[in-house]
């Protein structure tokens, strides 16, 4: 609408997804913006779209591109817009020219600039005035972020930031296995920094959240792989169906289907590890949270693979009861998106895909831990599935945080929840 007011304009009126973060290009040409098709898909692919304000035409400039955008940037002469998307647990810069000529019968304009293999994981791009350095921020699983230069081809890179220096950490190891319906799946192992491969180790397998989600070769201050695997663990992180970098089927794959297809790729990636001869396979652990938390409270009912067993389990903030979190969680339209309709109206696939429907199965020892703050999944959940762990005479811990939500993130309560949580591993795979 005019700065000086009058009626504003809905230039995406014909999209029934979401769009956001609008640009304006600096001669007032296009506006360019991020936009999902599927309307309630919180997951569904980010495209970048360009709209033209003399024609009104608004054009898909990452055709064929299968990954979703996150942030962009448009260079100096104004020719060319650079982005980031996930890829394999990667966060690589792409680029895509503002004026793409769609006559050429290619399958996507898009291309992936060669910084990946030293920069794993870049967020914040920007770009010199010289139209060729791009500046960043970049991270991976050995090293918090930094601040970057590096010429768009990958050359001339240099640190402008060493706040945390070389913290001797080892790199991530990617692993890969057929999951479900033969499809190929990928993720990480870490090992702790004085790793011998003549020893036999306890793994964990990290389950992560979304579902439509991913670990990545990146630092977190919550759920960080190297806590965990230099307390003397083998650190498996598996992408499993819903995860995203691996393309919008991928994604796809899992609404509807929460305990189908992905745990079946999850179990075929454990087994592929205990192929390894330094993985213990008496002693292996699962933890999780939020979809994790589902996954390990969906674990619990079905711990029956016989190639396999789970020693002890953590549920964080676990969906556990699909009935009872469908009208209490603050994300509706989320339980309504993946569940295809609320209980009353699909009440077959809360039937098959609820934990709380196995609950005869309950044998694992599990720790719980839940912030009371949690308005995504509420805490309830987690007291239902204490409650039947206990009647069931299965080992459990609840741990409840009264002032964290979905995450636990204030420094003294973090240190509590990793006490807690390495000592619950340690005692029933450290025995």
């Amino acid at each position: 609408m005019p700065i000086a007011g009058g009626q504003p304009r809905n230039i995406t009126a014909n999209n029934k997804g979401y769009d956001a973060s609008p640009f304006y290009t600096p001669d007032g040409k296009y506006i360019l913006f991020r936009s999902q098709k599927t309307a309630t898909f919180e997951a569904d692919r980010w495209r970048l779209m360009r709209f033209s304000r003399q024609t009104g035409e608004t054009q898909e400039l990452t055709i064929g591109f299968d990954e979703m955008v996150d942030e962009f940037i448009l260079s100096p002469d104004g020719k060319t817009v650079y982005f980031t998307a996930g890829a394999r647990g990667k966060h690589p810069v792409y680029s895509v020219p503002l004026e793409p000529d769609f006559r050429m019968r290619i399958r996507t304009h898009v291309r992936q600039l060669p910084l990946t293999d030293k920069y794993p994981f870049i967020t914040g791009i920007n770009i010199a005035p010289d139209n060729k350095t791009l500046v960043f921020s970049s991270m991976s699983m050995t090293s918090p972020p930094e601040i970057y230069a590096a010429n768009i081809d990958g050359s001339a890179g240099v640190a402008l930031s060493k706040a945390n220096g070389d913290l001797g950490l080892r790199r991530p190891e990617e692993i890969e296995w057929i999951g479900a319906e033969n499809t190929p799946n990928h993720g990480f192992i870490v090992k702790p920094k004085n790793f011998d491969a003549n020893r036999k180790y306890p793994m964990i397998v990290l389950i992560h959240g979304g579902p439509q989600g991913a670990w990545n070769d990146a630092w977190s201050t919550r759920w960080n792989p190297q806590v965990w695997a230099n307390a003397g663990y083998v650190i498996f992180m598996p992408n499993p169906r819903g995860s995203t970098g691996y393309g919008q089927q991928f994604v796809n794959e899992i609404s509807g289907d929460w305990g189908g297809k992905v745990f079946i790729d999850i179990k075929n990636g454990i087994v592929e590890m205990l192929k390894r001869p330094y993985v213990d396979k008496e002693r292996i652990g699962g933890a999780g949270a939020s979809y994790g938390g589902y996954m390990v409270d969906w674990i619990l009912g079905h711990n029956d693979d016989p190639r396999f067993k789970f020693k002890a389990l953590l549920s964080h903030a676990g969906v556990y009861n699909l009935e009872s979190m469908a009208t209490s969680t603050e994300e509706i339209f989320f339980v309504n998106w993946e569940f295809k309709g609320m209980p009353w109206e699909n009440p077959e696939m809360y039937e098959k895909w609820s934990p709380h429907k196995f609950v005869k199965n309950f044998n694992t020892p599990t720790l719980i831990t839940h912030g009371e703050l949690d308005f995504r999944v509420p805490v309830d959940q987690s007291l239902q599935l204490f409650t039947a762990l206990q009647l069931r005479k299965v080992p459990s811990r609840l741990v409840i945080f009264p002032d964290e939500g979905h995450w636990i993130l204030k420094p003294q309560n973090s240190e509590l929840w990793h006490k807690e949580v390495l000592g619950w591993f340690g005692k029933y795979l450290n025995p």
